[in-house]
């Protein structure tokens, strides 16, 4: 269920990769020296001529369902990855996702990716109504997972007033959060808080600056990252995040990891792909 009828942005997921399952077979092969017994003739042949385009096109696989689902030899099936783009999933999800350690896992970046809401804070210092203008550039931004503007409202409060709280005890805070090449704006577009900030955005990037206000961030912050499984991994994470149990945002991730993952993977990993049922 979703918290207090709060609305919320769902995830894209897009699969950027998939290895394939005819290294899986020949690494179950190998185990058992059976090279003989594979229904795919690139297989069989493999020890004597290997054909890797072939082993890579393998759709299916009677050793993998066997090991997969009456021996329960998951081991085998490590040796097959997929790798996804998430775009618009939450700093919370990204928190449960860390829980899953056999995965690799490249995430947008607060450090390098802040400077639009630090040029927001910055040229709100001229505007009359400083919350008003800094409300109106975030929202431009489309930062949170929620979608619920009076929430929003809200959020972007919490970080207005732990920009102006660090404002107010840091003497060096403009050294902290402008570029030295963009520090004469701040005389040209006094008392202009627009102009001030389109031309924050279009001067160079103060490197790093996401270091000092890392504070700032909830849990509803947007992130887009890339995450590769080994499908026994991915087994595990679709066992605990694609149900009921689970919260609402991830079990939304995975729902949607799960509709853009192959069926010749989900065969293997999820019994309602399982042949025959």
């Amino acid at each position: 269920m979703v918290m207090y009828n709060i609305e919320y942005e769902k995830p894209k997921v897009t699969l950027l990769q998939e290895s394939g399952l005819g290294v899986a077979e020949i690494a179950g092969r190998t185990c058992y020296d059976s090279f003989e017994n594979s229904e795919n003739e690139c297989v069989k042949n493999a020890m004597v001529d290997m054909d890797i385009d072939a082993i890579n096109s393998i759709d299916d696989s009677e050793l993998l369902n066997n090991l997969a689902w009456v021996h329960h030899h998951h081991s085998i099936i490590e040796h097959a990855t997929l790798s996804f783009l998430v775009q618009g999933t939450s700093r919370g999800v990204l928190q449960e996702h860390a829980r899953h350690r056999l995965q690799a896992i490249s995430v947008r970046s607060t450090r390098y990716t802040m400077s639009s809401v630090i040029n927001a804070f910055t040229a709100s210092l001229e505007a009359d109504d400083s919350f008003s203008f800094f409300l109106d550039r975030l929202l431009e931004l489309n930062l949170f997972v929620i979608s619920d503007r009076d929430y929003l409202k809200i959020e972007i409060r919490s970080i207005y007033d732990k920009l102006m709280f660090q404002y107010k005890r840091d003497k060096n805070y403009i050294q902290n959060a402008v570029a030295k090449s963009s520090l004469p704006f701040l005389e040209d577009f006094k008392g202009n808080p627009q102009s001030l900030y389109d031309a924050l955005e279009l001067g160079k990037k103060k490197r790093n600056v996401g270091d000092g206000f890392k504070h700032i961030v909830s849990d509803n912050w947007k992130v887009d990252m890339v995450i590769t499984f080994n499908i026994r991994s991915l087994k595990n994470y679709f066992d605990l995040r694609d149900s009921g149990a689970a919260w609402f945002q991830i079990q939304w991730l995975a729902c949607e990891m799960k509709r853009v993952t192959p069926e010749k993977y989900l065969k293997l990993i999820d019994k309602k792909y399982k042949i025959g049922n």
